[in-house]
């Protein structure tokens, strides 16, 4: 059992007060956290915070662009960034310093809408495709997941991972650009190398 000081119990009271107030149905937001475009933002029951997030949510039709699902965990200093969709399913997990992002200054992609590398990053049309991570999927420390990804139910993607790709469910995906390693046999009931 979890044995907390009495500085560190009076901080998790104080988080679930004031977290009342930013989302009622949340379990535990951990203070600070920034968000920008609230109301863009949907989370559900369950909704749990490390130290220091950032969710940003910038609707160019008014919607709600950062739909998150029940029982989702976030741990310290994640960054999500919905300005089309971002769709975050049940029972995600991410560990800390994670990056989410459906958008970029500028596009890359190898067509006519590609930004000049003589123009100012900053000031390049900003170009956003949808991103959603299905149910009980677990993306571990440092993993980025950029524009255009579906990540599959019950995939777990490797520390360091850059998901550029979209992976399949029931994988465990690493590397960059982030691959599948191994997949899980309902069979046999066990993760089997690809």
């Amino acid at each position: 059992m979890r044995q907390y000081s009495l500085i560190q119990i009076l901080y998790l009271i104080y988080c679930k007060s004031r977290g009342f107030f930013v989302f009622p149905n949340a379990r535990l937001i951990r203070f600070p956290i920034d968000l920008r475009g609230k109301r863009f933002i949907k989370i559900s029951k369950g909704f749990t915070t490390g130290k220091g997030c950032r969710l940003e949510a910038y609707s160019v039709n008014k919607q709600k662009v950062l739909i998150i699902g029940d029982n989702f965990q976030m741990n310290d200093y994640v960054h999500i960034t919905a300005m089309n969709s971002v769709v975050i399913g049940n029972n995600v997990l991410l560990a800390s310093k994670i990056y989410i992002s459906d958008c970029s200054h500028g596009s890359y992609s190898g067509d006519a809408f590609d930004s000049h590398p003589s123009s100012i990053p900053k000031d390049r049309k900003i170009h956003s495709r949808p991103i959603h991570i299905e149910d009980n999927v677990w993306l571990g420390e440092f993993v980025s997941v950029l524009p255009g990804v579906t990540i599959g139910r019950g995939t777990i993607v490797g520390a360091n991972s850059v998901v550029s790709k979209s992976l399949p469910e029931n994988v465990i995906a690493v590397g960059i650009p982030a691959k599948p390693i191994k997949k899980f046999n309902f069979e046999t009931q066990s993760w089997e190398k690809i």
